[in-house]
């Protein structure tokens, strides 16, 4: 055979190859595009409406959500009992913020939130520290204090009122009692061998921008009152895990090695939202409407990414050192952060979500991203609500 003949069927190979794999990916996107839910008000009361009938039917007697049940081989650590009266108290605190967020006017609905008031006037105020090693009960008070917020907004009884701002006031005293020495809250104090009574562990950039972002909303709603000098500490803290490209850390120690994976901006995509929109929030200038733009940009680009980690049983095993539950987390506090800029720059980020929520949706009506004993259709479905909400409230404003 020539020699230029057999260099050509050499190459001609791969070439085919390239072009195969082009045909079908543009036919894979093209189907996509047919097969993509199509954002309407219709589309999107449906969506909500599966949500809400997801938690009114999962909805524990007691008024909560969620158990310690449906474990696997690797669970997550968590100290008896309180670990789980934490998770408890977070998932319930979402899914009560996402029922209130759809406003759904059914009866069976408010049934479920009075059954929830109920549950979060009587345990919300027992929520404590499981143990010295493990501070998860940051995230009770930052969800118990979202859906306490919304439980004022919605309550017409004056006396009741004034009860709820107490109920307030009581989570964020509680908060303030955990905070770190370096500033802020983190989730885990196990890894110094150390046992003091304030935690001195390992505190995060974004589990303190969603304690001081709940606080932000309580003091908007309700008027509690915040104590300045940990607000200045917290908001310290995460500007030291803050990179120059507005990627943050993962945690205080993290600083230190602000190249490994989960610190990059792909590892830290789904956490970036909350922490720029909590410095926005408290007036820190770095924040401007182009790194949140940018963010917000970047984020719905790598949505598909950051949802390679969804339902993944192992922590931070997907690229990045991404966990599953950075999913929906991130979700939210993608509207958290839109929703500072100005209105009709909010719209298209609303009906690119939109559509995303849609898609994500299970067949139960539930979201998820990890298997998180049976805590996760709660949490994640809450997410989903108000997110999803959010996406309805702004596209019906633009379009009436």
């Amino acid at each position: 055979m020539p020699a230029f003949l057999h260099r050509h069927s050499v190459w001609s190979l791969p070439l085919r190859f390239v072009l195969l794999i082009a045909a079908v990916s543009s036919l894979a996107s093209a189907q996509e595009e047919t097969t993509a839910p199509q954002v309407t008000t219709e589309t999107m009361s449906a969506s909500i409406r599966r949500g809400v009938d997801f938690l009114i039917a999962h909805q524990n007697s007691n008024g909560s959500w969620g158990s310690a049940t449906r474990t696997k081989n690797l669970n997550i650590y968590a100290p008896l009992p309180g670990a789980h009266h934490a998770y408890r108290a977070g998932a319930s605190g979402l899914a009560i913020s996402g029922l209130i967020d759809a406003a759904d006017p059914r009866p069976e609905a408010k049934v479920t939130l009075d059954k929830a008031a109920a549950w979060a006037a009587a345990e919300l105020p027992k929520l404590r520290r499981a143990d010295p090693t493990t501070t998860y009960n940051a995230w009770g008070h930052a969800y118990g204090l979202r859906a306490i917020s919304r439980f004022y907004t919605r309550e017409t009884d004056p006396t009741k009122k004034t009860e709820w701002a107490r109920l307030g006031q009581e989570q964020v005293d509680l908060a303030n009692r955990y905070a770190d020495i370096n500033g802020g809250w983190g989730y885990l104090d196990l890894f110094d061998g150390l046992t003091t009574q304030k935690p001195s562990g390992l505190p995060t950039a974004f589990t303190t921008a969603s304690v001081l972002l709940a606080m932000d909303e309580a003091r908007s709603v309700m008027r509690v009152n915040l104590d300045p000098s940990i607000v200045k500490k917290s908001i310290a803290g995460i500007n030291a895990q803050r990179t120059p490209d507005f990627s943050y850390t993962y945690s205080f120690a993290h600083r230190m090695r602000p190249r490994l994976p989960i610190n990059r901006p792909a590892g830290s995509l789904g956490r970036s939202q909350a922490c720029n929109a909590a410095l926005r929030v408290y007036q820190e200038p770095a924040i401007t409407d182009t790194v949140l733009i940018t963010w917000a940009d970047r984020f719905l680009a790598r949505e598909g990414f950051l949802s390679n980690g969804r339902k993944r049983p192992v922590p931070h095993e997907a690229a990045f050192q991404i966990a599953g539950y950075f999913y929906y987390y991130g979700i939210y506090y993608f509207t958290e952060s839109v929703k500072l800029l100005p209105k009709d720059a909010q719209v298209p980020y609303a009906k690119r979500l939109a559509s995303i929520l849609l898609e994500r949706q299970e067949k139960d009506g539930s979201w998820w991203d990890y298997p998180l004993y049976d805590y996760h259709q709660a949490y994640g479905t809450g997410y989903s609500l108000m997110a999803l909400s959010w996406c309805r409230n702004v596209i019906t404003s633009c379009n009436p």
